[in-house]
């Protein structure tokens, strides 16, 4: 495919191994994750069984309402930069890097401070088994 000057245009995809599109469906999985946690924190929050989840009640649950949704504006950037970075062919690895060491980092800081593990599982798991898939 040739742009408007008549040069190559660079690939949509990077090409690579089967470990490389086992990454990219990866980064696409964390990207997913992260949207659904942003959409549960922005919008989903004062639904009872939300909040119930992570131990709060109805009231600390409303006076965290805006905290929570700022955390969930993070993650929606967290998942807007891994899509950004699965779209960029130029520079797309050195994006999805970035973007899930912050995501790790995100579960790694989460488990302690929410007292779950469920931020290790959702997080920083499936981050590092793709940032494992990018570096290879």
């Amino acid at each position: 495919m040739q742009n408007e000057a008549g040069l190559a245009a660079p690939p949509l995809r990077r090409e690579g191994t089967v470990l490389t599109s086992v990454s990219h469906w990866l980064v696409g999985l964390v990207a997913f994750v992260q949207s659904v946690i942003a959409a549960i924190e922005i919008f989903l929050w004062n639904i009872e069984s939300v909040h119930r989840r992570l131990n709060f009640d109805a009231a600390e649950a409303r006076k965290m309402a805006g905290v929570v949704a700022n955390a969930g504006l993070y993650n929606a950037f967290l998942a807007g930069g891994l899509i950004w970075g699965l779209n960029d062919a130029s520079d797309g690895h050195r994006i999805e890097v970035f973007f899930l060491s912050c995501v790790a980092i995100a579960g790694l800081f989460g488990a302690p401070t929410l007292k779950k593990w469920t931020p290790l599982a959702l997080q920083t798991v499936p981050a590092a088994l793709a940032l494992y898939g990018i570096r290879s």
